[in-house]
């Protein structure tokens, strides 16, 4: 029955896309403009409201200069980065050190292309030419997303490397690290969605959540998507690659004009690529909010799919600009073991429990069943970690004391790098210099002794 359900889905995949690559040469270029300007004038916008809700947050005024109330200062950021002086470091490698912010920006554009603003049947209009409201869409349009992400990546790391210093470096390193971290957790969370929707196309999974978003039935994959996006895109806090306290501003270090401005644009245009892809596959996607869709037979046709899209972007945005007004930046090992001892054995913890629940009501289970056979093999696996657990502190407490009960010391900078305490270590106390008046009454009594003594 699993095979037959996974077949008619395919099938119908299939026969829903071929809407797509049937449009004129010049309706795709709209389109593609439509999607790069959407791109760009939330980005625009996400600026202003940033800088106007983290000062709201911290009692400042924020930006009123430029334009009504303020809201061409991220326009007027852009010109001034442009106009300023464009430098290039001497011991740079030059070709890979000018294409490395060109990398990183372009491909947080392109997972547009997949992207649904609207249903997918046709219903607009565009000079007169039936069109649906989306580039282009994919039997795998998930993994494109997921592989174009992947590929921005390169952009940071090539930075780093390419700009001949060690701080950059070290920023690059990071990203790499964060990004093989996150990106795990991210896919688990995405193939939940996959087992709900029978698809990997994006508009066949906003078709998929007619009845029912996904946040309501996967709420755990939408919570650890929300933590790896953020990871994701560097944002506070989780901005290590660029953490200034510790790495002077990381892998962007030795950039500055536009190829500056091109690193702090892929940054924000991958805030709305993320937040695009959360609405697609947990929040609706282009579809009405609840009371709106039983009430008002208009609201997912015609042109208000892009207007509530739009909206539930924005939410999604505002998410990231409270985070950054709220939360200290993070630990660098405090960061990785979220990523690797949280998130992904939760992901793939849920992904099971998943995978089990649709399994048994593909079988036709009754409701009450499959709630009993998936509690209780949770709940023995709770027992389980709880009799490890047990057993586990019991040795800890019986094993002999080191060095004749003192624990072993603590060295900081263990092989000449530093390293953060293990469990039961403490930090050895730091040296303290003596308060001023003790050490000048020192100098003084040295210096009258040695007078005597040259006198006498």
């Amino acid at each position: 029955m699993i095979t037959t359900a996974a077949q008619a889905a395919d099938s119908l995949a299939a026969e829903n896309l071929t809407m797509f690559g049937t449009d004129p040469w010049w309706l795709i270029a709209i389109k593609a403009v439509f999607c790069f300007a959407f791109a760009m004038l939330t980005v625009l916008f996400s600026i202003v409201w940033e800088r106007k809700v983290v000062a709201w947050m911290q009692l400042r005024i924020g930006p009123n200069r430029h334009g009504p109330w303020g809201m061409l200062q991220s326009l007027a950021d852009g010109v001034k980065l442009m106009l300023k002086e464009d430098l290039v470091v001497k011991g740079a490698d030059k070709v890979v050190y000018i294409l490395a912010p060109i990398v990183s920006a372009i491909p947080a554009f392109m997972a547009f292309a997949v992207i649904p603003f609207g249903p997918a049947d046709d219903e607009i209009s565009v000079f007169g030419t039936r069109t649906p409201m989306q580039l282009t869409d994919l039997p795998v349009g998930v993994l494109y997303v997921l592989a174009v992400a992947s590929v921005g990546i390169y952009g940071i790391v090539l930075a780093g490397w390419s700009s001949g210093s060690t701080y950059p470096l070290l920023g690059g390193l990071r990203s790499t690290a964060q990004m093989i971290s996150y990106e795990i957790a991210m896919g688990v969370a995405f193939a939940s969605v996959f087992l709900y929707s029978h698809s990997m196309s994006t508009s066949q999974i906003v078709a998929a959540q007619q009845s029912r978003w996904y946040i309501l039935l996967l709420p755990v994959s939408f919570l650890i998507y929300i933590v790896s996006m953020v990871g994701e895109t560097n944002r506070a806090p989780f901005d290590l690659p660029e953490a200034e306290g510790e790495l002077v501003g990381g892998f962007n270090t030795e950039y500055s004009s536009i190829k500056f401005a091109m690193f702090m644009l892929a940054e924000y245009v991958n805030m709305v690529t993320v937040s695009a892809i959360a609405t697609t596959l947990f929040l609706g996607g282009w579809r009405a909010p609840w009371p709106l869709s039983t009430v008002w037979a208009g609201a997912n046709h015609g042109w208000w799919p892009l207007l509530w899209f739009t909206i539930k972007i924005q939410l999604l945005l505002f998410v990231f600009i409270w985070l950054r007004g709220t939360l200290p930046r993070m630990r660098y090992d405090q960061f990785m073991k979220l990523g690797w001892k949280v998130l992904i054995p939760v992901s793939v913890v849920w992904l099971m429990l998943v995978a089990s629940v649709r399994a048994l009501r593909n079988e036709n289970y009754t409701f009450q069943s499959v709630l009993l056979y998936v509690g209780g093999a949770g709940l023995a696996m709770l027992l389980l970690s709880l009799v490890v657990d047990v057993f586990l502190d019991r040795a800890r407490r019986s094993a002999p004391p080191l060095r004749g009960g003192a624990p072993e010391p603590f060295d900081p900078m263990a092989g000449g790098f530093p390293v953060p305490p293990l469990p039961g270590q403490t930090l050895p106390p730091v040296p303290r210099r003596r308060p001023r008046g003790e050490r000048q009454l020192v100098s003084t009594a040295e210096n009258t002794n040695g007078e005597e003594g040259n006198g006498a």
